[in-house]
């Protein structure tokens, strides 16, 4: 594995990591700013909001594609078996982290995770706390208390899994895209559209198959009593016109000391709806311990 290259965000290297292949994205020097993704993104997601400003504000930042989306396997085969999602849960995934940060060079980290990545990112912070210095959650959900939710989520998941799985990847990227938690993509520009249906439609679908199945809300274990034992400074980022903004500010209120930001005319994904302001605050955030 060859060591990181200041600004080279656009080849991602292959780290083994616990017997399973990760694609990953590395670039700058500094303090390490780890990246997760939400379901359908990959590493290459943050290059439009925040990749190029973290490494100017002297970061190293890490933008792994997470089990399932792009060049990291989901199962123990390498090509990775349809039929064996076990290693793309947010649990393993969680656990599979320290690990990855180590072979970088990283013991520890300032973590930002949107949505899936989010909850992927709550579980680190519980599972593996000396793992992360800040934390920082977009659009986060803590999963699903009710058992009998947590059943219709997981069934719903599944049978989309199998509409991806027969239909393939354009058809499914075009529901996708309408679906109303995603709405305020809609208003942004045709340039930043077209690169994320181009991440969007390049996964595998059984990859994604896979994560629907292993990494939705209904499959992971909820979260939501667990909170308050997060001890890592944290800020839960949320735009004001995301229709499951409840989610959000239940998590910002679940853990010691959280701050909550809400930024104006966002929806879902405030990272690329509002690019600025979302830079502004992760950066901000994540640099008070350094100038201090």
């Amino acid at each position: 594995m060859s060591g990181p290259r200041n600004g080279d965000v656009d080849a991602p290297r292959n780290v083994d990591v616990n017997g399973r292949r990760w694609a990953v994205r590395v670039a700058g020097s500094g303090p390490a700013l780890l990246l997760l993704h939400g379901f359908t993104g990959s590493g290459r997601s943050w290059e439009a909001g925040l990749t190029a400003a973290a490494i100017g504000a002297g970061f190293t930042t890490i933008a792994p594609d997470l089990p399932g989306h792009g060049g990291t396997a989901w199962s123990a085969g390498d090509p990775a078996d349809p039929a064996d999602s076990s290693r793309a849960t947010i649990e393993r995934s969680a656990d599979d982290l320290p690990s990855l940060l180590r072979a970088l060079g990283h013991g520890r980290a300032h973590v930002v995770g949107y949505s899936m990545g989010a909850r992927v990112a709550l579980r680190l912070a519980i599972a593996h706390p000396a793992c992360v210095a800040r934390l920082v959650l977009e659009s986060p959900s803590a999963g699903i208390v009710d058992s009998a939710g947590r059943a219709a989520r997981r069934a719903a998941d599944d049978a989309l899994a199998g509409t991806l799985e027969r239909g393939g990847m354009a058809p499914f990227v075009d529901a996708w895209e309408r679906m109303p938690v995603l709405v305020g993509e809609a208003h942004l520009g045709a340039d930043a559209r077209a690169a994320l249906r181009e991440i969007r439609v390049a996964h595998d679908p059984a990859g994604l198959a896979a994560s629907l199945r292993a990494a939705g809300q209904g499959a992971m274990e909820p979260l939501h009593r667990r909170l308050r034992g997060i001890a890592s400074p944290t800020l839960v980022i949320v735009g004001a016109d995301d229709p499951v903004r409840d989610r959000a500010t239940a998590v910002a209120a679940g853990i010691p000391g959280a701050r909550l930001a809400v930024i104006d005319g966002a929806g879902h994904t405030p990272h690329l709806e509002a690019p600025a302001a979302f830079r502004r605050l992760v950066l901000d955030f994540v640099s008070e311990d350094h100038a201090a």
